[in-house]
Order: structure tokens, then C-alpha cells, then sequence
């Protein structure tokens, strides 16, 4: 199972830094991604990492203020966000899958979700 938490209010300009854990085994031979959605639109790629040898994507959209790392030992995936733009709300959901390099933007290729967490900026 996945845990994804995090999310809040904040301010346009601000940061905010999303985590997802594993509550249960490991991301081992997995890749973990963030995607969004925000109101009235798909889901959307945001960020992903592959666990074994740390190889990230990055949606255009997000590329240079969002980071996406990973910590061994919490089993734990973060995506900091910086420099958030009204654009940015959604609810950001964590995936985890044997996802590879030319399906990491698909949904279709991961197995795991977590519930979701609210990022709201303010203009």
C-alpha cells in the first residue's frame, strides 16, 4: 500500500513537498511516479523515479521546480515542489510499477496507487 501526504495551501512562489511510503515491502525493481489531477481535466504525469538506479522523468510542465527523490531507508518517495503556480493545484496521486523508460508517462503501467493528496496554490 501506498501513503501519499503532504499536500496544503500555499501561496504562489512557495514550496510544498509531497511524500508517498510504502507501508508494506518495498519499492524494490519498481518505479515510483506522480501524477495529478485538477479539476475538470485527466490525469497528468508529473514526475517519476526508478528505485534501482535512481533514473527520473519529468514532466515539461514541472521540469527545473520540481524534484523527485527517494530514501532507502523510509521507503518513502518525495517530490519537492518549488516556485508552485496557481496551474500546479490538483490532487497528486503516487503510483508505483514495473514501469520502463517509454511507459513511465502512462498510467496504464503502474499497480499501485495511494489516495491522493490536495495541493491548492493561491494566485
Amino acid at each position: 500500500q501506498l501513503q501519499a501526504s503532504g499536500g496544503g495551501l500555499v501561496q504562489a512562489g512557495g514550496s510544498l513537498r509531497l511524500s508517498c511510503a510504502a507501508s508494506e515491502g518495498s519499492f524494490s525493481q519498481y518505479t515510483v511516479a506522480w501524477f495529478r489531477q485538477a479539476p475538470g481535466k485527466e490525469q497528468s504525469f508529473v514526475a517519476s523515479i526508478r528505485w534501482s538506479g535512481g533514473n527520473t522523468y519529468y514532466a515539461d510542465s514541472v521540469k527545473s521546480r520540481f524534484t523527485i527523490s527517494r530514501d532507502y531507508g523510509k521507503r518513502t518517495v518525495y517530490l519537492q515542489m518549488n516556485s508552485l503556480k496557481s496551474e500546479d493545484t490538483a490532487v497528486y496521486y503516487c503510483a508505483a510499477g514495473r514501469a520502463i523508460a517509454s511507459s513511465v508517462r502512462q498510467t496504464t503501467a503502474y499497480n499501485y496507487w495511494g489516495q491522493g493528496t490536495l495541493v491548492t496554490v493561491s494566485s
